[in-house]
């Protein structure tokens, strides 16, 4: 095997502020899905708090698990595991419609 293929992709530290800004933006959305807790939004309850579930768990990813500095490939495969999820969560609801 070549050098070429053994290279590691280095990016750049990431900074202090980064990850304050990161943490504060979890810290806003905890406080907003706790609102949004104590409002009812009727069927569309669970809807709202898995998106804001679905935001704060795309930082996290995007940002802690540095999937931003990854390669194409496990965004892709990022993607696949959230429709499979998506998809499996939806068959869940769809069987609770018909109870």
């Amino acid at each position: 095997m070549s050098d070429h293929e053994h290279e590691e992709h280095a990016h750049e530290p990431v900074g202090y502020g980064l990850y304050f800004l990161t943490w504060f933006s979890l810290l806003v959305l905890t406080a907003i899905t706790v609102a949004a807790a104590g409002m009812h939004f009727g069927n569309m309850s669970v809807v709202v708090a898995l998106l804001i579930a679905l935001v704060k768990a795309s930082i996290v990813l995007w940002l802690f698990m540095h999937l931003k500095y990854e390669e194409t490939i496990f965004h892709r495969l990022m993607w696949v595991v959230i429709f499979a999820m998506v998809v499996f969560i939806g068959m869940t609801f769809t069987d609770t419609l018909f109870r």
